[in-house]
């Protein structure tokens, strides 16, 4: 079975990350996703939405990424995409409240491979727990454009509300709306963690906004 101990030390920054977020370019993504990792990110999940990727254009590029984490001694997940997961044995997956059913998931990825699941409510939080998740995403945070399917946020508070529902044991990952100026709100709310996408591909030095974060994260 999976260790959620070292899941939770490798999620204190966790990138999101695909073409859309890099110019809808490959070698872009791959290139932020190096500086990145070497900056400190400790897990990356491939979530690449609405590009015009071919199922093995998509595959290359997850085979890449998984690469340079495994460089890194960081955790590569896929995003809703269970069959990639599988394909390429990643480390984990993370599904939405509306992708494929828990225990269906599990049955498809087997013991070995970490399943997060997106929370953003006490109940969904813990029916996730329930149901067998080795972590969830709990946003969104703060208001953000990366995610159009983001919703409302339900910012520090409704983390706090969740992590108190669910208890110490389950890893919580904030998402959503996350910067370097409110990072800090999110983990003293009770995450193991902070997820981003444009914080990170959008900055000038991937390497230093994942360096920063970092340094939040080890002084709460």
């Amino acid at each position: 079975m999976n260790d959620r101990q070292t899941l939770r030390e490798k999620m204190g920054v966790y990138l999101v990350i695909g073409t859309q977020d890099c110019g809808f370019s490959s070698e872009k993504t791959i290139e932020i996703a190096r500086e990145a990792l070497a900056g400190g990110v400790g897990t990356l999940q491939l979530r690449d939405k609405g590009s015009k990727l071919t199922s093995e254009e998509r595959h290359e590029l997850g085979r890449q990424l998984q690469q340079l984490c495994r460089e890194a001694q960081a955790l590569f997940f896929v995003n809703d995409d269970v069959e990639l997961a599988v394909r390429l044995q990643a480390d984990g997956v993370h599904v939405g409240q509306d992708d494929m059913q828990l225990a269906e998931v599990r049955a498809k990825v087997g013991e070995a491979m970490y399943i997060g699941v997106s929370a953003g409510t006490v109940e969904e939080a813990l029916a996730a727990k329930s149901g067998g998740a080795d972590c969830i995403g709990v946003g969104a945070m703060f208001a953000t454009s990366s995610k159009a399917d983001a919703g409302e946020p339900i910012g520090p508070e409704g983390l706090r509300a969740i992590r108190e529902a669910v208890g110490s044991d389950l890893p919580i990952v904030g998402i959503g709306g996350i910067t370097l100026e409110n990072a800090e709100q999110v983990l003293r709310a009770g995450a193991d963690g902070v997820a981003v996408i444009s914080a990170i591909s959008r900055a000038d030095s991937p390497r230093k906004a994942a360096a920063d974060l970092l340094r939040i994260v080890r002084s709460i």
